[in-house]
């Protein structure tokens, strides 16, 4: 690739720092994030500019563009660390990974709860097992004549005081 002139780089750096801007004010393109893709996209450069280079001898050398790079990125941490959203997907996506880290929580304490009230529903069918087995038996040994008396038929309530109340 030949070597650009010097007007031509001053106004590719221009367009680079008006993108770097718009995005960082917020004016997202559609579909764009504020990230170095979407910088060179806006700027009309390519993103390659903006990274270090490496000569035929292995040395590395900055890109072209790479101090205006590592600005944008100084500035948007700075903004960042600040409170402020540039982006707005990126604050929907912390906001949506907040609230799926609640739903998860709150499924999780459901269905621990669910696990207690099936052990609560199963011992309380064990205990109506055990008792039924155990009327049946009582029946059962009633009937063969066993030292279990029955007790007298219940007597239809009377209306009026039987008895001392003291």
């Amino acid at each position: 690739m030949g070597r650009i002139s010097e007007e031509t780089r001053n106004q590719k750096e221009e367009a680079i720092k008006a993108a770097t801007e718009r995005l960082l004010r917020g004016e997202l393109p559609p579909g764009g994030k504020c990230d170095l893709s979407t910088l060179a996209a806006e700027a009309g450069v390519t993103r390659t500019a903006f990274y270090p280079k490496k000569n035929r001898d292995g040395t590395v050398r900055s890109g072209p563009y790479q101090h205006l790079a590592e600005e944008f990125e100084r500035r948007l941490k700075l903004l960042q660390d600040a409170g402020t959203v540039v982006d707005p997907r990126a604050a929907q996506i912390r906001r949506l990974k907040d609230k799926n880290a609640k739903l998860e929580e709150r499924l999780k304490d459901q269905n621990t709860e669910i696990d207690e009230l099936k052990e609560f529903q199963q011992l309380a069918l064990s205990r109506i097992a055990a008792q039924h087995l155990e009327i049946e038996r009582l029946r059962a040994e009633r009937t063969v004549g066993g030292k279990i008396a029955a007790l007298p038929p219940r007597r239809s309530p009377v209306t009026g005081t039987i008895g001392s109340c003291s």
